[in-house]
C-alpha cells in the first residue's frame, strides 16, 4: 500500500495513515523489504489531496496529484514520470525496475473507472490530447489511433510544442533565427510566445536540471542575435562621420525602421523574462515542498537560471540604451527650433487640443514627428506599458535638458531674453504639451518638461513685474531652477537700452556661493533609472492558439521537429508525418 495523510482531527499533515490507495501488482513480496535500501529513489514518490475515508468528502475532491522527487525512476502508465501529475483510478504507478501499483481513490464517491486508462482505447473513440500520441507504445494502441492523435497535435491550435532535449538547440536556434530575418509573419509578441512554449514543456514534461540549460542557452541566443543587430545599426549610422562629409540627420521614419528590430527584442524579451521568473519561482516553491531547498544540485540550478536572467536583463537594458540613445540623436536636430521658430506665422490659426500632427506650426512638427514615430513604434511592437512611459519619460528628459541648456547658452554673449521671444517660445511648448496631451503622454511630458517651464514663465512675466519683484519672491515662485540658473536669466535679461538688473535680484549672502559655483547647464547623466516591470507575463498560453500566423509557425516547427525525428530512423523506416482522417 501507498501512504495517505491526514491529521488527527481531520486536517491534512505528514504523518502517515495506510489507506486502499495502490494495489500491489507485481514483484516478489521479498523484495519489498529491500526496496528502499536497493532504490531509495525509487520509492520517493509524493502524494497529494488524498485524504482519510472516516471524514466526509468535500465536494467536489481534489484531485489526487503524483510527483517524483528528484531523480526517482517513476512511471506513469507506463511513461516516465518527470513532473507532478493527476492520478486517476486505475493508473499504473511503477516504481524502480521491480514494483508496480495500481492506485485506487481511497475517498468517499471514488471509485474505479469503468475501462483502465491505460487500455487501448475503442474503435471511433476520441483520441484524448496531443501527449497522448507520444506516449508508450507497448500499451496495445492501434498504429492508426496514434497516427490519428499525432496528425491532430500536428495541426492543432493548442499551445504546446514538443521536443526532445537533443532538438533542443535546433528548435531554438529557429526561432530566433527567424525572429531575427523576420522570415516568417508573427504577431509582436510571437517569439517570445514559442520561446515560452519551450521553457513551458521544459518545466513540466522533461526532467528537473533541464530547464536551467534551456534557460542559459536561449538567454545567449537572444543576446547574440541582439548584439549582432546593435553592431549592423551602427554600421549604417556611424557615431563619427569622415571629415567633410555632412552628416544627414535621421527622419522619424528611418529611426522608426532602424529600431523596429530593437523595439521588438525588448518587448519579447521582457515578457519572456516575466515568464520566466514565475517557472523558476514554481522550482523553488516545489523544492521547498520536498524539502530540497539546501540541496547542492538545486542550488547549482538556481544559479544558472539566475545567470541566464541576468543575461535577460542586459539585453532589456541594451535595447532600451540604443533605442533611446537613436531617438534622441533625431530630436537633437529639430528641438532647436522649438526656441527659434515663430508660431505666429502670417494667416497661421494655432491649433486647439488634439491636433493632427499636419495640423501644428511647421517648426514644431519635426520634434513631434519624433515622438509620434516612437508612439506608433512601441504600439507597434507591443511593449510593455511600463516601458512606454520610461521610453517617453528618458525622451522628455532629454528633450527638456537639451532646451533648458541651449536656452542658457542662448543668453550669453548675445540679447536673447526679451518678452516678445520669450512668449513665442512658451506658444510653442504649450503647442507640444497639448499635443503630448492628446496622445496620452501629458502626464509624463508635464514632469519632465517642468523646469524649462519655469525657466520661460520667468522670461514671459510682464518687465513692469519683473523690475517689482524681488530674488527672494523669484527663488518662492521658480522652485525648480537652480540659484545659479536663476541668477543667470535676471542678469541677461534685457531690460532696455542702458539698463541693468536692479539691486533687488542680487541674491543674498547665504545664496552667493551657490550662484558663483553652481552650473547653470543639465546634466545628461542624471536621468532616471530604468526599471524593469513586475508582475505577471502578458503571454496569452492558455486556450487555442487564435492568431493564424502564430498557428501557421507552430505547425511549422512541429513538422521540423519530426522531420528532425525521422532523420535519426534508418532510411527505410522513416515517412511523412501523418494526415487526420476528415470526420
Amino acid at each position: 500500500m501507498l501512504s495517505g495523510e491526514r491529521k488527527e482531527g481531520g486536517s491534512p499533515r505528514f504523518g502517515k495513515l495506510h489507506l486502499p490507495v495502490g494495489l500491489w501488482i507485481n514483484s516478489p513480496r521479498k523484495q519489498l523489504a529491500k526496496l528502499g535500501r536497493r532504490w531509495p529513489s525509487a520509492a520517493s514518490v509524493h502524494l497529494k489531496n488524498l485524504l482519510s475515508h472516516e471524514l466526509p468528502a468535500l465536494p467536489p475532491n481534489p484531485p489526487a496529484m503524483v510527483r517524483p522527487s528528484r531523480g526517482a525512476p517513476v512511471t506513469h502508465n507506463g511513461c516516465l514520470l518527470l513532473r507532478e501529475a493527476e492520478l486517476h483510478p486505475g493508473d499504473l504507478l511503477g516504481l524502480g525496475e521491480h514494483f508496480l501499483f495500481m492506485y485506487k481513490d481511497p475517498r468517499p464517491g471514488g471509485s474505479a473507472p469503468a475501462r483502465p486508462p491505460w487500455l487501448p482505447a475503442r474503435p471511433g473513440a476520441t483520441p484524448p490530447g496531443p501527449g497522448w500520441a507520444f506516449s508508450c507504445r507497448l500499451c496495445g494502441r492501434g498504429l492508426q489511433e496514434r497516427g490519428e492523435a499525432l496528425a491532430a497535435y500536428l495541426d492543432g491550435r493548442e499551445p504546446v510544442l514538443r521536443f526532445r532535449p537533443r532538438e533542443e538547440e535546433a528548435l531554438l536556434g529557429e526561432i530566433v533565427r527567424s525572429a531575427a530575418s523576420c522570415a516568417v509573419d508573427l504577431p509582436p509578441l510571437g517569439p517570445a510566445t514559442l520561446l515560452a512554449l519551450c521553457v513551458q514543456h521544459s518545466a513540466r514534461e522533461l526532467e528537473l536540471g533541464h530547464l536551467p540549460r534551456l534557460l542559459g542557452r536561449l538567454a545567449r541566443l537572444i543576446k547574440e542575435t541582439v548584439w549582432e543587430k546593435i553592431k549592423e545599426i551602427g554600421d549604417r549610422q556611424p557615431e563619427n562621420h569622415p571629415e567633410g562629409v555632412p552628416e544627414v540627420p535621421l527622419t522619424p521614419e528611418a529611426v522608426s525602421v532602424e529600431l523596429r528590430p530593437l523595439m521588438l527584442w525588448m518587448a519579447n524579451t521582457t515578457e519572456l523574462l516575466s515568464f520566466v521568473q514565475e517557472k523558476v519561482l514554481e522550482m523553488e516553491k516545489e523544492a521547498d515542498q520536498e524539502g530540497l531547498s539546501s540541496d547542492p544540485q538545486l542550488c547549482s540550478d538556481l544559479e544558472l537560471c539566475d545567470e541566464a536572467m541576468a543575461l535577460l536583463d542586459e539585453v532589456i537594458m541594451c535595447t532600451f540604451q540604443q533605442s533611446v540613445y537613436y531617438l534622441t540623436k533625431t530630436l537633437y536636430s529639430t528641438l532647436p527650433a522649438l526656441l527659434d521658430s515663430n508660431p505666429f506665422t502670417a494667416g497661421a490659426e494655432l491649433p486647439g487640443p488634439g491636433a493632427e500632427l499636419e495640423a501644428m506650426p511647421p517648426g514644431l512638427r519635426p520634434t513631434l514627428g519624433v515622438f509620434q514615430a516612437a508612439l506608433e513604434l512601441t504600439g507597434q511592437c507591443e511593449l510593455h506599458p511600463d516601458l512606454v512611459s520610461q521610453t517617453f519619460g528618458y525622451l522628455f528628459f532629454f528633450s527638456n535638458a537639451s532646451l533648458l541648456n541651449s536656452l542658457m547658452e542662448r543668453g550669453q554673449g548675445r540679447p536673447f531674453y526679451q518678452w516678445s521671444r520669450a512668449v513665442q517660445i512658451r506658444t510653442n511648448l504649450d503647442l507640444v504639451l497639448d499635443w503630448l496631451q492628446g496622445a496620452g503622454l501629458g502626464d509624463i511630458a508635464m514632469e519632465f518638461f517642468r523646469k524649462l517651464s519655469m525657466a520661460v514663465n520667468l522670461l514671459c512675466v510682464p518687465r513692469s513685474s519683473l523690475l517689482k519683484a524681488s530674488w527672494s519672491s523669484l527663488r518662492t515662485d521658480h522652485p525648480t531652477l537652480a540659484p545659479a540658473q536663476l541668477h543667470h536669466l535676471l542678469s541677461h535679461y534685457q531690460l532696455g537700452p542702458g539698463l541693468g538688473p536692479p539691486p533687488a535680484w542680487d541674491p543674498p549672502p547665504a545664496e552667493r556661493d551657490a550662484v558663483d559655483t553652481g552650473d547653470i547647464f543639465e546634466s545628461f547623466s542624471s536621468h532616471p533609472p530604468l526599471i524593469l516591470p513586475l508582475g505577471s507575463s502578458r503571454l496569452r498560453l492558455t486556450g487555442p492558439v487564435t492568431d493564424d500566423a502564430l498557428h501557421r509557425e507552430l505547425r511549422r516547427l512541429r513538422r521540423l521537429l519530426w522531420d528532425l525525428e525521422q532523420q535519426e530512423l534508418p532510411a527505410n523506416h522513416r515517412h511523412g508525418p501523418p494526415v487526420a482522417t476528415p470526420p
